[in-house]
């Protein structure tokens, strides 16, 4: 498997951004990390496909509006961080 160092590398800034947002605020949804980073909606979706791409971020529905989605941090990235900040 890539390190996650290694996948993040060629992500457009926005991208690494609204990582960052996810990594620090948790799960939220396309408008709230839009409002989180200030970056417009549509910058958002497009790191966010992104972030998917390389199997960074993860989705999954809103139960409480279904008509949006919940993007949090993967689980691989996660315990990628826990691995090499105990080495």
């Amino acid at each position: 498997m890539t390190q996650a160092p290694d996948r993040l590398y060629d992500l457009p800034p926005s991208a690494k951004l609204v990582l960052k947002v996810l990594e620090v605020e948790g799960t939220m949804t396309q408008e709230q990390i839009a409002t989180e980073s200030r970056l417009s909606k549509r910058t958002v979706r497009y790191a966010l496909e992104k972030l998917r791409n390389a199997d960074v971020v993860r989705k999954r529905v809103y139960f409480r509006d279904a008509r949006k989605s919940l993007y949090s941090v993967s689980d691989a990235i996660a315990t990628d961080e826990l691995a090499a900040t105990s080495d």
